[in-house]
């Protein structure tokens, strides 16, 4: 199955009138964070698929549309401190947004605090091993992990607790954004044991096996 992977950069091949044409046959739409509402609604409405995603350090709490304030993009869903089957695909996803904390904003963290919110996803994932056979399909962030794909300055450090968690439950894929991707000989995928980290800025299309249905 294909997922199209987007974040922090709104991309006109996509917030297009042919957008169903050139991606219609995907599965799954993942936002990766610093979007606007519009855009992860624009996809909802056009490409008629799920749409889930994390919010990134600057996206805002109240967006004010056309059609008036916007708290969330709607007939998306939201994976923060959440972990989710999509009906679908049969997909395991879950998700923690934002980055670390450098100026107080919303949707920043320490690194203690992401702990925190990785340990609390622990018990879904260890039900969905006794329920699916396996923890996680795809985690989904804003931020990298530490020492990969990340950068120095603290606004864009790696968070600790994410390589913890892709070490111990080995999802396919770790996808994040955040990072923005000024050179074409930049890093964008880094295989780390059974986990494949790929930065999505921009928009990146990927594929991934569809989970086997368990026999009853």
């Amino acid at each position: 199955m294909k997922i199209l992977a987007v974040s922090d950069q709104e991309v006109p091949l996509i917030y297009s009138t042919s957008v169903a044409q050139r991606f219609g046959n995907i599965d799954l739409v993942i936002g990766c964070g610093d979007l606007h509402f519009y855009y992860l609604e624009f996809l909802v409405s056009a490409l008629n698929m799920p749409v889930y995603y994390v919010n990134g350090n600057h996206t805002h709490k109240i967006e004010h549309t056309s059609l008036g304030e916007r708290t969330y993009p709607w007939g998306a869903t939201e994976l923060h401190q959440r972990c989710l089957r999509d009906r679908a695909s049969g997909l395991l996803l879950a998700g923690i947004e934002g980055s670390l904390s450098y100026n107080y904003g919303p949707h920043q963290y320490s690194q203690s605090e992401m702990w925190w919110m990785v340990w609390g996803l622990v018990p879904a994932l260890l039900i969905n091993q006794m329920r699916y056979g396996r923890y996680l399909d795809v985690f989904v962030t804003h931020a990298p992990p530490w020492k990969i794909h990340d950068q120095d300055d603290r606004p864009h450090q790696g968070i600790k607790a994410f390589n913890w968690l892709i070490k111990v439950f080995q999802p396919t894929y770790h996808l994040h954004g955040h990072i923005h991707l000024y050179r074409q000989d930049a890093r964008v995928e880094t295989q780390v044991g059974a986990t494949r980290v790929v930065n999505t800025y921009g928009y990146r299309l990927l594929e991934i096996d569809r989970p086997l249905r368990r026999k009853r």
